[in-house]
């Protein structure tokens, strides 16, 4: 199990534990406080703080120095875990209340307000009522609708991840890709350690695959690999963060996950 399991998991995937997304939870240590100012100061806040890591990333010693902190900082308070859209639908099916939501980071990276994120448990409506570019396109879901749209964004190629709001709480589910701000500090600069690999890792079946590399332009991560010779698709364990999403494109069904427990040093 990752160390998130360990601490917050009571012997089980720690996202599919229900007492993270407890009512009792939400209401401790200024939980509500937190995300309201998460949510209505996201581009101010994380603008800045995007550009000056950026700064600091071309200096290699402190930058390494940085990147401990604010990764340490950021598993008390607000980080991700991948996960796949099984786990995804089950974490659903756990919630009395889902509302989806604008992406506060495709605002600051694209400027455009998209709606790819969903607010777990607790409607944000009654604290963001005095933020209208935040509170006016709320919608709160069914789980079958909710359900629907997550299979959408699959297909897409969105990767789902849960997102803490001060640690264990979860507080919601992303649909990422590189326009997410987690994904530019994490996967492509890596300045910080914020998005964590799932507890899975994707393997190709050679009996199964005919090489039409599909799933290749589907891949967020760079992690599958055409070989021209062998006609076949590879996926790199050690670049894989295990979110599933070449799946949907792969007709012979050809891709499957496996735990990552079960291969020895992979990366989290």
């Amino acid at each position: 199990m990752c160390e998130f399991c360990t601490r917050h998991g009571e012997g089980q995937k720690w996202y599919l534990t229900m007492s993270n997304y407890s009512r009792e939870l939400w209401e401790q240590k200024g939980r509500e406080d937190f995300t309201e100012h998460f949510m209505a100061r996201f581009e101010e806040q994380y603008g800045k703080s995007v550009a000056t890591l950026d700064r600091i990333a071309n200096k290699p010693v402190l930058g390494r120095i940085v990147r401990r902190m604010v990764t340490r900082r950021q598993k008390t308070e607000h980080w991700g875990q991948i996960v796949p859209i099984e786990d995804a639908e089950r974490i659903l099916d756990m919630q009395d209340s889902v509302v989806r939501l604008p992406c506060v980071c495709r605002q600051v990276t694209t400027g455009r307000q998209e709606r790819y994120c969903f607010g777990l448990g607790i409607d944000p409506s009654g604290f963001l009522g005095e933020y209208p570019d935040y509170s006016h396109s709320l919608e709160v879901l069914g789980k079958d609708e909710s359900r629907k749209l997550l299979r959408l964004f699959d297909k897409q190629g969105l990767v789902h991840s849960i997102w803490t709001f001060k640690t264990p709480y979860i507080g919601g589910i992303c649909n990422c890709d590189q326009d997410c701000v987690a994904y530019r500090l994490n996967v492509k600069s890596k300045l910080m350690k914020n998005m964590f690999r799932a507890e899975y890792v994707g393997l190709v079946d050679w009996d199964l695959c005919n090489g039409c590399k599909k799933c290749l332009l589907q891949c967020q991560f760079g992690a599958i690999h055409h070989s021209v010779t062998m006609k076949r698709v590879t996926i790199d364990t050690m670049q894989c963060y295990g979110c599933g999403v070449c799946r949907t494109v792969c007709d012979k069904e050809a891709i499957r996950l496996k735990a990552r427990t079960d291969f020895a040093r992979l990366p989290w």
